[in-house]
């Protein structure tokens, strides 16, 4: 929906549980030498300025990255996130906070490759020129990332990590992220899938998670954090999921271990918690 403009999200609560997963997945894809693609089918504008007009005027990011900006007791999860958005930051206040295909440029390497779609133009724009010096790796296409996918899967390297992260303001992309989902993974079954996904009182967002389950993944997680309690109204986020298809092996107890930590530091209220369910096969 070409109205959504991310800036005015960064750094929030949802964005931190994406991307200290996302680091992760990475990270496990380093293991080894062979190359991996990262694909991102709505990918924004690449950095956002926490004090600019957007970021500002909301300031989400105090109540996400903020609390844990300059803490020295983190787990080493959270910590190596952070110091991942310390790229950005070289002069040490948090002024800016890195999208989804600026943190994956952290874990890239020369023979790795990224994939970007964002189809608002402004966003396309400001996307375009944060790679504009890495042409070799990084290919940036204003265009639907949700057909754009379709065009490249399998990738060459027969190793990739796809971000599907829709901002959900059209109803329909409840119901485009399963059949991309399952058509994507008809096309490359080995690859490893993200969704991120809000927590809202709305119908479609509540069938969702018994939507996913029909994809009927062979190795899934599911992961989803609670901030606070819903509002009466029912308006809002009160949270955010992250569901993977074939996630590495070893982060259900990275997750264990790390979770706890970041509800104690984002949780608004008593209702603040996660839920972890996954299948590894």
């Amino acid at each position: 929906m070409l109205s959504y403009r991310h800036a005015f999200h960064a750094g929030n609560h949802a964005d931190v549980l994406k991307h200290f997963v996302l680091l992760e997945v990475l990270r496990y894809y380093c293991r080894k030498d062979k190359p991996w693609w990262f694909i991102d089918t709505h990918a924004g504008a690449g950095c956002y300025a926490l004090q600019g007009e957007q970021a500002g005027k909301t300031a989400e990011f105090e109540q996400g990255v903020g609390r844990l900006w300059g803490r020295d007791d983190l787990c080493d999860t959270l910590a190596s996130y952070i110091e991942a958005v310390a790229q950005f930051n070289p002069h040490g206040g948090l002024n800016f906070y890195p999208g989804s295909p600026a943190l994956a440029m952290t874990q890239l390497r020369e023979q790795d490759r990224m994939r970007l779609f964002e189809l608002h133009p402004a966003d396309f724009t400001s996307l375009d020129k944060t790679f504009e010096r890495d042409r070799d790796r990084v290919l940036v296409r204003r265009a639907d990332g949700f057909g754009g996918l379709r065009s490249l899967l399998p990738p060459p390297s027969r190793r990739a990590v796809v971000l599907i992260d829709p901002s959900y303001e059209v109803k329909d992309d409840y119901r485009k992220v399963v059949d991309v989902l399952r058509e994507a993974t008809r096309k490359f079954p080995g690859g490893t899938y993200m969704l991120w996904y809000p927590l809202l009182s709305r119908p479609e967002a509540q069938r969702l998670p018994d939507r996913l389950a029909t994809l009927d993944a062979g190795s899934w997680l599911d992961l989803r954090l609670v901030v606070q309690t819903p509002s009466r109204d029912g308006f809002g986020m009160f949270g955010s999921g992250i569901y993977l298809i074939n996630p590495p092996w070893t982060l259900p107890e990275t997750l264990e271990s790390a979770m706890p930590e970041l509800v104690k530091a984002l949780g608004l209220d008593e209702q603040a918690g996660f839920d972890l369910e996954y299948r590894i096969e």
